[in-house]
């Protein structure tokens, strides 16, 4: 498997290296395992989410502690996918699922508020945007 270092990793993503080490700090990507000299050694994956950190931050707009619960809740999910696949149906399992379930839907609820006060800015801007043209035609007709 190849590993990547923090340069290597700071180019693919956009990120700085200390933005980098501060989200491992805060727990958004897990600790990469570390050559014998200390220094930090990433895979692909580890670069792949960051990445999808990226993207939520900048199109998303998720703020830290959103992207967190979000990262949790996949991570809790990619785990349990299998087991619960193939597990008898339990009470606990049906809770853990039904958790799941809300912190999704919590997730939608928060991008569907996120995406309405993007397209009322759009729109305002839109506007905005019109009014100058008009007047900046008004000019060119002068």
């Amino acid at each position: 498997m190849e590993r990547f270092k923090i340069d290597d990793v700071a180019k693919a993503t956009g990120l700085t290296k200390r933005t980098i080490r501060y989200y491992e700090e805060i727990g958004l990507i897990k600790p990469p395992a570390r050559s014998e000299g200390g220094t930090r050694l990433y895979t692909a994956d580890d670069i792949e989410q960051l990445k999808n950190i990226v993207a939520a931050r900048e199109v998303l707009g998720f703020s830290l502690q959103e992207l967190q619960h979000f990262l949790a809740l996949k991570e809790k999910i990619k785990t349990h996918r299998e087991e619960y696949r193939h597990a008898a149906a339990g009470s606990e399992q049906r809770r853990e699922l039904e958790q799941m379930a809300a912190g999704l839907h919590r997730q939608i609820s928060m991008l569907d508020d996120k995406m309405e006060k993007m397209m009322a800015f759009k729109q305002e801007l839109e506007q905005m945007a019109k009014r100058i043209d008009a007047i900046l035609q008004e000019r060119r007709e002068e």
